[in-house]
Order: C-alpha cells, then sequence, then structure tokens
C-alpha cells in the first residue's frame, strides 16, 4: 500500500514536470516569435521612415505606447499594400499621429 502511494505519487510527480517543461516551451517559442516580429516590425519602420521620424516614433512609444504601436501598424499595411512609395518624413509623421490620435482620443464631459 505504502508503495502505491509512493507510485502515484512519482508519477503525479512526473506529470507535473512534463507540463512544465511544456509551458516553460510554449513560453519560448511565443518570445522567440514575438522578437522576430518585432524585428520585422523595426526593418520596415527603417525601410519607410526617414531616421528624425523614426526618432520622434521612438519618443511617442516612449510615452504613447498604444499609439506608437497603431501608427507602425498602420504604416505597415500601407506599405504592405503598396501605398507608401516614399520615405516619410518628420512633418508628415507629425501629421499621421495628430490625424490618429484625434480619431483614438475621447472627449470626457461632466454636466451639472
Amino acid at each position: 500500500m505504502v508503495e502505491d502511494i509512493n507510485e502515484i505519487r512519482k508519477r503525479k510527480l512526473m506529470e507535473l514536470q512534463r507540463r512544465y517543461l511544456e509551458q516553460q516551451k510554449a513560453q519560448e517559442e511565443a518570445v522567440k516569435q514575438e522578437m522576430e516580429l518585432e524585428a520585422q516590425l523595426n526593418e520596415i519602420m527603417r525601410k519607410i521612415l526617414t531616421p528624425e521620424a523614426r526618432e520622434r516614433l521612438g519618443r511617442v512609444k516612449l510615452v504613447r505606447p498604444e499609439l506608437a504601436r497603431q501608427v507602425e501598424l498602420i504604416l505597415v499595411q500601407l506599405y504592405q499594400a503598396g501605398q507608401i512609395t516614399e520615405p516619410i518624413d518628420d512633418a508628415r509623421l507629425k501629421r499621421i499621429l495628430a490625424q490618429i490620435d484625434a480619431r483614438t482620443r475621447r472627449d470626457f464631459r461632466i454636466r451639472w
């Protein structure tokens, strides 16, 4: 009886270790894929933005990461659709940021 309990414990421990290793592998794979996507995104940004515009987008990313990500995704879609034919300069990026920010920003009014 004691041997059966020890055997059951040993099997459960092995099962838990196996599950843990599988979860760890899945997490590592997800991180690897995320890093690859980020590298691809950065490469596309280097192609379509001037150095000044990339610098501005980097600063925006520090302050408003969700806005920067949204702009990056829109620019990638436009690039892949062939709608971006020349590099986007700082002034044009500022206009794009303003347009997207205006669309996503909500005005809250409190009435008394």
